[in-house]
């Protein structure tokens, strides 16, 4: 588990495949290292138009609509600065059609929040999944970060991979199996608060991707560990 000396001291970069994946899977952990005193920067790879099946009929939810969502939550949870990549129907949940050079330059060297940029002692990448941007992402992140020889490009010291609330089967691919716990207890609530500003994306409580749901899958890390009146953590998986 992190202290708050280790994270006050981060310079966190954030890259999620779509909005509200960040708020899935470290909110929480933004929340806290902005609260200690350290820095978050957030890029957002894709938001398109998105026909959603819902009661029997579909609903279009437009980019704009989820930039906008975004955009508050990024507010609400006082990040530095943030950057939305692509914005096109045709990239929009094809980013496995996507050479994974170019995606990888544009994460590396060639964003306005790109890793030279920002320089970060920390990068949040999503897990992978059964989702194919999941997938491309993590791949290209996992490029992108690659070892090197820190006079000629910068080396992040800790990458770690945050849970997503996907539901897939289990074949051939294993659940997300953490190895770093952040106990997010004084900022749960402002993680489920994040989660209704993405209203377009909100489902009943029934659902494993509502705030309801949510909560429950945050407060049960805290039981995974067994700290004693925890109400919440954030799990994440370090890359070695």
């Amino acid at each position: 588990m992190f202290g708050d000396e280790f994270l006050s001291t981060q310079r966190l970069l954030v890259i999620t495949p779509h909005a509200d994946d960040e708020t899935y899977g470290c909110a929480g952990s933004i929340a806290r290292i902005k609260a200690l005193g350290g820095e978050v920067y957030v890029v957002l790879v894709t938001a398109g138009d998105l026909a959603h099946y819902e009661d029997g009929a579909t609903k279009l939810v437009t980019h704009e609509t989820r930039l906008g969502e975004f955009e508050s939550v990024m507010r609400l949870l006082k990040v530095d600065d943030w950057e939305v990549l692509f914005t096109d129907a045709k990239t929009h949940l094809t980013l496995d059609m996507m050479p994974r050079k170019e995606l990888v330059r544009v994460l590396e060297a060639d964003g306005r929040l790109s890793i030279d940029r920002v320089r970060p002692t920390m990068v949040m990448i999503p897990a992978p999944s059964y989702n194919q941007d999941h997938e491309a992402l993590f791949r290209a992140c996992v490029t992108a970060t690659r070892p090197g020889v820190p006079s000629q490009r910068h080396l992040v010291p800790l990458v770690l991979t945050y849970d997503n609330t996907s539901l897939f089967w289990s074949f051939g691919q294993d659940r997300f199996r953490p190895t770093c716990y952040i106990d997010i207890s004084a900022y749960l609530d402002l993680k489920i608060q994040a989660m209704r500003l993405h209203a377009s994306q909100v489902r009943p409580p029934i659902y494993h991707g509502s705030p309801e749901s949510l909560e429950l899958a945050t407060r049960l890390r805290g039981r995974e560990v067994s700290v004693e009146a925890a109400e919440g953590f954030e799990v994440l998986r370090a890359l070695l």
